[in-house]
């Protein structure tokens, strides 16, 4: 994060004030649960309040509350996302490293240079990290790390869209590694009647961990998968609306082919499976 926060400062354009004051209550907030284990609703409730004030100082006068308050609960469920799937050595390191560069990429291309280098010094950030991060890790993102970051995925993602860089399905696509497995096992715990908000192993990757893959192959597998949803959704932003349209269906039905295989073979996500 001081990686970022430096190299954004020496930006001919920088970013809204309004994400820097995000990012860093959001740094100190999940510092402080970092060391002293805060309570779990009041920074819910923070982090609720960041988003919700972001969309609304972003989006509320140009798009309307509506797309405010929707905008309001992606950031908010993308930065505790994030957090949820930083349980394994260098993945939330690696979806950084491609998502952030996926982004900045595309910004280029779509003529916003500035915005593209915001991006490239996030992935850049991302790739030192990830060297000490890598299985076997020597060091971890903490809630600290993946609270921002999972912010900014949101948030940047919500510029892109409102600069012209690429179209509202493109962050979603991008971080769909991340939002996928999240998703379905929060919704999944929920129908059991499970209080989601405690501690699990039920995402997916974890299951593939545990599966005797470990943390190094699992990562490996997600880069493999970040990657190919990245460059898909670089490749298809050039494209017409139907193909763009297409290309986001045929990932729904990879995504539902994928959690059926690791339904059957590795049991159901429950701690007894």
């Amino acid at each position: 994060m001081s990686g970022i926060f430096v190299s954004w400062t020496f930006l001919p354009v920088k970013p809204p004030v309004s994400i820097w004051i995000a990012v860093v209550l959001l740094v100190t907030v999940s510092f402080a649960d970092d060391v002293r284990s805060l309570p779990v609703w009041p920074r819910l409730a923070i982090y609720t309040a960041l988003g919700t004030w972001v969309s609304a100082v972003t989006l509320a006068a140009a798009h309307g509350w509506i797309v405010a308050l929707a905008a309001a609960l992606g950031i908010t469920w993308m930065l505790n996302l994030y957090n949820f799937m930083d349980g394994s050595d260098g993945l939330a390191g690696g979806m950084t490293l491609i998502g952030f560069s996926c982004y900045g990429a595309t910004a280029w291309i779509s003529g916003n240079e500035t915005f593209a280098i915001a991006n490239f010094c996030i992935a850049a950030a991302a790739a030192a990290f990830l060297l000490f991060n890598f299985h076997p890790a020597r060091i971890f993102m903490g809630d600290a790390g993946s609270i921002p970051l999972g912010f900014l995925a949101a948030a940047l993602g919500m510029m892109g869209w409102m600069k012209g860089c690429w179209p509202a399905w493109f962050p979603l696509l991008v971080f769909s590694p991340f939002i996928v497995d999240a998703s379905v096992t929060l919704i999944k715990r929920g129908l059991r009647g499970e209080k989601i908000w405690r501690a699990h192993r039920e995402h997916y990757y974890q299951r593939l961990v545990r599966s005797g893959l470990g943390h190094r192959n699992t990562a490996l597998i997600g880069y493999v998968l970040m990657s190919a949803t990245a460059i898909s959704a670089f490749w298809t932003t050039r494209q017409h609306t139907t193909v763009q349209f297409g290309m986001v269906i045929t990932w729904i039905g990879i995504y539902l082919i994928m959690m059926r295989l690791c339904d059957r073979r590795l049991g159901h996500g429950t701690d007894g499976s």
